[in-house]
């Protein structure tokens, strides 16, 4: 009896997995450019919904796909007018030529990870996750809005890579190249004398010790660029999560919480919370200041 009831619910397949997502469109690696999420636990499948709004939305107005967005407007203003008076031919062929445009290829990808709280969203040319992440942060710290419910902490990495010291010195070299650019560089043309330090974080990873992942890093470093744990100018960002690492260049990373959106808007909130004397704890304090007043 207890067989025949439990069975229903055992046979039945789970439509989603522990990180949320759906075995059917997610990607199966780790790959390319893109952002690491945490959130909160058990809400990784709403997370994955609200990153793809939020970086869709910073994306169309940071990497505007051109003349899609004219196109859809005045065809939407066009069909109001036109359907009254076009015959029942034209419509048909409207429809049918609207069918065979070419649809815009979607610029993230959420990488399946099969963990709980860790999601990896990838993304396509033209977008940089280090300027996107960068302008979300912003937009954060001066208006307190996450515009997430359940995201904690972003982190973009410009590349990634197998997690073996060959392959991670390739990859850095490139990270370093890409990020001294011309503005980057003295009038001599080589990369201007900066403070660095290593952000490491591993997960589920016991390959590589942390000393080996930060020599090597260390290595790819311009020799005008001198390690600082106190004050860096810039922070080098080493993702190592199973067999996968990933790495980028950012700075500000303190200013801006370790991009920690939360800490973010709460930072920016809490002040607002106690103006004027706001606040259960402040007002509590009132009332026994003005008890033994009395």
């Amino acid at each position: 009896m207890t067989e025949a009831q439990s069975g229903p619910s055992n046979g039945r397949k789970r439509k989603y997995r522990s990180d949320g997502v759906s075995p059917t469109w997610v990607k199966r690696t780790i790959e390319g450019p893109g952002i690491w999420a945490t959130c909160v636990k058990g809400k990784e499948q709403g997370t994955v919904g609200e990153l793809y709004d939020l970086f869709e939305s910073l994306a169309a107005d940071m990497w505007p796909v051109e003349g899609h967005d004219s196109e859809s407007s005045r065809d939407k203003g066009s069909d109001v007018d036109e359907n009254e008076d076009d015959d029942l031919e034209t419509q048909i062929a409207k429809e049918v030529a609207a069918l065979k445009r070419p649809k815009v290829e979607k610029r993230f990808s959420n990488c399946l990870t099969n963990t709980n709280c860790v999601i990896f969203m990838s993304c396509k040319p033209p977008v940089d996750p280090v300027k996107l992440v960068m302008k979300h942060v912003e937009n954060v710290q001066k208006t307190g809005v996450t515009r997430t419910k359940y995201t904690h902490r972003l982190t973009p990495v410009s590349g990634t890579c197998v997690a073996n010291l060959p392959e991670l010195h390739s990859l850095c070299h490139r990270t370093v190249a890409a990020y001294c650019v011309p503005e980057n560089q003295n009038s001599e043309g080589s990369p201007r004398a900066r403070k660095y330090k290593i952000e490491l974080r591993t997960r589920n990873h016991n390959t590589l010790t942390r000393m080996e992942i930060i020599q090597e890093v260390a290595k790819c470093m311009p020799s005008n660029y001198t390690v600082d744990l106190d004050d860096p100018d810039v922070f080098v960002l080493v993702e190592v999560f199973k067999s996968t690492v990933g790495v980028s260049i950012v700075e500000d990373y303190y200013r801006y919480q370790k991009f920690n959106v939360m800490e973010l808007a709460n930072a920016h909130n809490e002040p607002e919370r106690f103006e004027k004397g706001a606040g259960r704890v402040r007002d509590k304090k009132q009332e026994d200041n003005g008890a033994v007043n009395v």
